[in-house]
């Protein structure tokens, strides 16, 4: 990574919120000091390729990935955050919500303290500036987990995390309404008897029947006194949403029915889905497709989730194939929205005084090329 310095940026297409221009950009101590539109002037020539917000990031699992690599091994805390930051870096993301477990929900493979240590690592790590991009916490609180709140607590004061989403993964509801996709997950991949699974499916469904409503309110208490950004999860009917948004919820990530994407949008509850099933044109759990909600004009925020490369090929595809989507509302699923859906306003857009968070992206057909990502003016990849 090199120091910020002055630089000028000529000959792009500028990917504005509401067009794409030719011009460049003008950049002063980290900062976009003006967007130019127009002939070429001075500086680093683009040729024509598009320049783009830095992507932000809200909800992706890839950190994991690189943290327990293998069942039962677990990868250095700082080693693992410098592979996980150098994918998103170089895929085009300058702000990542970096997503931590909170609860255990018998299928997290997690012992306690584990989340607090990756925090730790990451701030330990953002102190000595080894970081391409800007890491923020975003909490997945598992709200039928019984021992959630415990994890919760030990990032009360902790100034990283700016989101927090509340979700229950059990059976017969939201993401798994149909056991068929459950089965899968939970008996096939396992390899458990009809016996033990019934058995474990039981007591899943007591502890969400148990600790789910309690769990789920104090959270959104806790976030709406700390100002917390927060989001549900896999809403799938009118009462889940209504329920989000007597919470508070702003983001209302990967609901799994069109009515329920209809209620949150309508409501003002921004509706969060995954860049990979855009780019696989389908769900991988067997929900309703991301394109479909695109289509319905009711998808506001993409997410990586768990292909950190997704980010940056999703918006492209819908603007190709989407109709009444353009090149500039699809970028700004991944820059301006999610920006704004956790009140980060310094970012996300090409527009003077905001952070020079920027992205040369080359693209003719297929899939874009990342060719340079700045992150406050830095030269990041």
């Amino acid at each position: 990574m090199t120091d910020a310095r002055d630089f000028e940026i000529c000959n792009a297409n500028l990917v504005l919120e509401d067009r794409v221009v030719a011009g460049g950009v003008v950049v002063r101590d980290g900062r976009i000091a003006e967007v130019t539109e127009g002939s070429a002037r001075s500086g680093l020539d683009l040729e024509g390729d598009y320049l783009i917000p830095g992507l932000v990031e809200l909800h992706t699992d890839h950190l994991e990935v690189h943290y327990a690599p293998r069942p039962g091994v677990r990868w250095d805390t700082i080693a693992a955050i410098q592979a996980h930051d150098g994918q998103v870096a170089t895929a085009g993301i300058t702000t990542v919500f970096d997503c931590l477990r909170m609860g255990s929900d018998e299928d997290g493979g997690f012992a306690p303290g584990e989340m607090r240590a990756l925090a730790d690592a990451l701030h330990e790590g953002r102190e000595q500036g080894r970081f391409r991009a800007d890491h923020l916490i975003h909490l997945r609180c598992e709200v039928s987990a019984p021992d959630m709140l415990a994890d919760y607590e030990a990032f009360r004061d902790d100034p990283l995390v700016h989101l927090a989403s509340v979700m229950d993964h059990a059976p017969g509801q939201r993401q798994f309404q149909t056991m068929d996709q459950y089965t899968l997950y939970y008996k096939t991949k396992r390899g458990l008897s009809d016996a033990a699974f019934a058995a474990f499916i039981a007591r899943r469904q007591e502890a969400s029947a148990r600790h789910s409503g309690p769990n789920r309110q104090a959270v959104a208490a806790d976030c709406r006194a700390r100002g917390i950004a927060l989001a549900s999860h896999d809403d799938a009917t009118i009462d889940h949403v209504a329920e989000s948004a007597g919470h508070g919820v702003r983001i209302a990530e990967f609901p799994t029915t069109l009515d329920a994407a209809r209620a949150s949008h309508a409501a003002g509850i921004a509706v969060l889905m995954g860049a990979p099933n855009i780019v696989r044109g389908r769900s991988h759990s067997g929900n309703i497709a991301a394109g479909d909600l695109a289509a319905a004009g009711v998808l506001d925020v993409l997410s990586s989730d768990y292909v950190p490369i997704s980010l940056i090929h999703a918006p492209f595809i819908l603007a190709d194939r989407v109709a009444g989507i353009d090149l500039p509302q699809a970028i700004a699923m991944v820059t301006a929205t999610p920006a704004r859906s956790v009140g980060l306003a310094d970012r996300g857009r090409l527009a003077e005084g905001l952070r020079a968070d920027l992205v040369r992206v080359h693209r003719d057909a297929g899939v874009p090329v990342v060719r340079a990502v700045w992150r406050e003016g830095r030269r990041v990849a």
